[in-house]
């Protein structure tokens, strides 16, 4: 083979490699209503992140975890559907005890998937690693039972921004979501920006695969 030619035929090799190993190539179509770990946005910006803008919204969500607690604010004026689906979801308590499953440092944290809470976090990371065991459960693939539509806005992503996971069918998203590490552009009108967090957003910085988000409690701003 020319020289030329082996050449460019190694370098489309590792690009497809690279492809693979960076989640930019999925298998979230093999799944309609698997939440999707959002397209990876790139290299992370070298500038520090900038924090989501404050609305005001009636309503705030106090995030309990294992390594502290959180405030978030919500975007109904976006995302109303969004916003009513997760303080339903956190007022009937479906969040407590769910672990953070998938971390990506410079990119975002994403939890949401009931199939995490009655496993010790060891089990959520061997899976989040890719060495699943016999009997491990399908975690990522998790949900409340209902997608519902996409509410695509212009609220950018932000560091800090909350938007909700989701497959290749724009509508499946159901209770994952996912908090951005730093500022992701090319996630920018593609998933559903529906809050922000807006207290103890070195939190986000601290988690790893495994900690456990212990309570979500929807409280009025204020309080």
């Amino acid at each position: 083979m020319p020289y030329n030619l082996r050449k460019r035929t190694l370098l489309v090799v590792a690009a497809l490699s690279l492809l693979a190993t960076s989640g930019v190539v999925g298998c979230a179509e093999s799944a309609p209503d698997k939440p999707a770990q959002p397209a990876h946005g790139g290299q992370p910006p070298e500038t520090p992140g900038q924090e989501a803008p404050s609305v005001e919204s009636t309503q705030v969500a106090v995030m309990t975890t294992s390594k502290g607690v959180m405030k978030l604010e919500f975007y109904p004026d976006v995302a109303p559907g969004h916003v009513e689906n997760f303080v339903k979801l956190a007022n009937e308590g479906f969040y407590d005890g769910v672990k953070w499953h998938r971390i990506v440092p410079g990119f975002v944290v994403q939890a949401g998937d009931p199939l995490t809470k009655d496993v010790a976090g060891e089990v959520v990371k061997r899976v989040a690693e890719g060495m699943q065991q016999a009997g491990d459960p399908p975690i990522g693939t998790g949900g409340p039972g209902y997608q519902i539509p996409a509410e695509f806005n212009a609220r950018p992503h932000l560091r800090g921004t909350l938007a909700m996971a989701r497959s290749a069918d724009p509508d499946s998203g159901g209770s994952q979501f996912y908090i951005c590490l730093a500022p992701q552009p090319g996630l920018d009108g593609q998933y559903t920006v529906f809050g922000a967090v807006i207290e103890g957003l070195e939190i986000i910085d601290a988690l790893v695969v495994g900690d456990v988000i212990e309570s979500v409690r929807i409280v009025e701003r204020g309080k």
